[in-house]
């Protein structure tokens, strides 16, 4: 690659094979973590409609112990990125902070904090890269769930192996990967109870706590996975045009192309039962009263 001024640069990839026939644009170096990066902004036409993969339909289940967990039974497992470097990276932070501001060894000390900060981060992003990949490349229709995880993280047990799993960032990539395949990529509402319903039946649980990781059906007699049955639902649901949820709204599963429609009705119910009411039956209610 040749820079301004500075003349040819050697690159750890192909700069000539990524940009093909497109022209570029703008771009941009930057050092990180003692290491120099050059992004470019290529534009070029776009590439002919896809034909889908035939893998078929899949769901996901995204968790904290098993990463991810797919209907047909393949987990991935969670490498725990930060987990395994946390020691490292506190000894490197205590030895930060004993030093001097300004001298040579305080900086020399930020830059190996930023180095195991980079690695952690590196690892993350090659299994997320390499799993999505192989996602959209496999299956012609995926689906899954639209996690609350701004919510999530407010347990603060669970809020650091929540953060370090990257929930989002599968999301993020599957939208654009699934753009390049010509998969289909169905987003479920956050309000579907797929890990209280039963695959088999279809009956809902009132309750599941998170410590139960092996789903038992009360009606069919059931025994499976709690994940493995959540992956299950959550297929079912991305194949159906129509899911009823808990509460009591129609769930059409948002496509990346056609949009899709959130969860905004509420099960009906009466004040006078202490229950809240519905915007329509407090109306019919206060109608009654009046009448």
């Amino acid at each position: 690659m040749r820079l301004p001024r500075i003349g040819r640069v050697h690159c750890m990839e192909n700069v000539a094979k990524r940009v093909g026939d497109g022209r570029v644009l703008r771009m941009t170096v930057s050092r990180h973590a003692g290491r120099w990066h050059a992004a470019l902004t290529v534009e070029r036409a776009d590439n002919a409609p896809l034909v889908p993969p035939k893998g078929g339909a899949v769901g996901i289940d995204l968790g904290v112990k098993t990463l991810a967990v797919l209907s047909d039974g393949t987990m991935i497992a969670n490498p725990h990125a930060l987990g395994m470097s946390e020691r490292r990276l506190k000894r490197a932070q205590k030895a930060l902070s004993r030093k001097t501001k300004g001298s040579n060894r305080r900086r020399r000390a930020r830059e190996r904090v930023a180095r195991l900060h980079a690695r952690v981060a590196n690892q993350r992003r090659d299994l997320l890269d390499k799993l999505t990949t192989r996602l959209a490349s496999t299956y012609s229709d995926i689906s899954i769930e639209d996690l609350n995880v701004h919510g999530m993280v407010g347990n603060h047990r669970l809020a650091k192996a929540i953060e370090d799993a990257s929930f989002f960032e599968i999301r993020r990539q599957l939208e654009y990967k699934t753009m390049r395949t010509g998969a289909r990529l169905h987003v479920i509402d956050r309000w579907y109870p797929s890990s209280r319903t039963c695959s088999n039946c279809g009956r809902v649980k009132a309750k599941l706590s998170l410590s139960e990781r092996v789903y038992h059906c009360d009606g069919c007699g059931l025994v499976i996975d709690r994940d493995l049955n959540a992956a299950i639902n959550i297929k079912v649901a991305g194949s159906a045009p129509e899911t009823i949820n808990a509460r009591g709204a129609d769930v059409r599963p948002a496509t990346l192309r056609g949009g899709g429609q959130s969860a905004v009705k509420r099960e009906p119910s009466s004040h006078d039962n202490g229950i809240r009411l519905g915007a329509d039956t407090r109306k019919s209610v206060l109608q009654a009263k009046t009448n």
